[in-house]
């Protein structure tokens, strides 16, 4: 046991949802952060953002909801990152991603280097890696952490924005997948898998020497599978508003559950749970109730390392 507030990472992409009602803070690395910040840890992003408005604004907002923009670099040459996003009749986004961003030339740095093996849990997907340098500091960065430390790899297919090669490498260095019903048959396809969803995953778990992979299925629930056997959860029912970032509340609710040693069926229901009021309420990143946070946050006190 280690006696401090556990350190949670989103690595990656930092940029603005431009949705139908304003814009929100987004990038699926950061809402992980920020729901981990909610939880009991201490979440925050690692990416890049312009030295314009845009940037200014973020930085502010970050100093406001307490989360440091120590590892947010300022890139005088590229803008901001911008997401347009629209909704359909169940609330699914659709994404307009704006290519040659910020975020697309994350530096590695110094700080960089001596926070890595501080990390208890870092989150990254296949979307900032669609650049070379942003790409090259997410690996640099997970080969500096610690071998006990919690690395999930949310796959979170964008568009174009990926390749196989990167989930490839993606996997190697993971110890958490967490997956959607959408993106298995696009690894499927890649890995040349067979069998039921089931077999298919337990495959993927075995080759890549994965702890655990987490199969979500929007409302109806989530499949959870490690060493020790799998939990299914049915799924919450709710009034959805809109569905952006529900499975990063789910990924940052999970870490925090394997934090303290939750068994697979408490993991699946509190992960569930977060992500069902995700769903109930506009935006990515809501203010979760405390009653919410006190049935599923992390203890600050001590931090058992898996």
């Amino acid at each position: 046991m280690i006696n401090h507030q556990p350190i949670a990472v989103g690595l990656g992409e930092l940029l603005w949802d431009m949705l139908p009602k304003g814009k929100q803070i987004g990038g699926a690395p950061f809402n992980f952060a920020r729901h981990c910040n909610q939880l009991g840890l201490e979440g925050f992003p690692v990416s890049q953002i312009g030295i314009d408005e845009l940037g200014n604004e973020i930085v502010s907002l970050l100093k406001d909801w307490g989360i440091t923009p120590d590892f947010v670099s300022r890139d005088p040459q590229h803008k901001t990152g911008t997401v347009n996003i629209r909704l359909d009749d169940q609330g699914k986004p659709n994404y307009e991603i704006r290519d040659d961003a910020a975020w697309d030339y994350i530096q590695h740095n110094l700080l960089l280097e001596q926070l890595a093996p501080k990390v208890d849990i870092v989150c990254f997907g296949t979307l900032a890696q669609r650049s070379d340098a942003s790409r090259s500091t997410i690996y640099s960065f997970l080969d500096r952490m610690s071998s006990n430390a919690i690395k999930l790899f949310d796959v979170n297919l964008r568009q174009h924005f990926y390749s196989i090669r990167s989930i490839e490498a993606s996997l190697e260095r993971a110890s958490i997948l967490k997956l959607s019903n959408e993106e298995l048959p696009v690894l499927k396809t890649a890995f040349s898998l067979s069998g039921s969803v089931e077999v298919q995953l337990s495959e993927l778990k075995n080759r890549f020497e994965l702890k655990l992979i987490a199969y979500t299925r929007g409302a109806e629930g989530s499949l959870l599978i490690d060493g020790s056997g799998t939990d299914d959860h049915p799924g919450t029912t709710i009034t959805t508003i809109d569905t952006i970032g529900a499975g990063d509340s789910f990924s940052a609710t999970l870490c925090a559950g394997l934090l303290q040693g939750l068994p697979l069926a408490s993991l699946n229901e509190n992960a569930n749970q977060v992500a069902a009021y995700v769903c109930s309420q506009r935006g990515a990143t809501p203010a979760l109730p405390e009653s919410i946070v006190k049935n599923v946050s992390h203890s600050r006190s001590s931090v058992p390392k898996i």
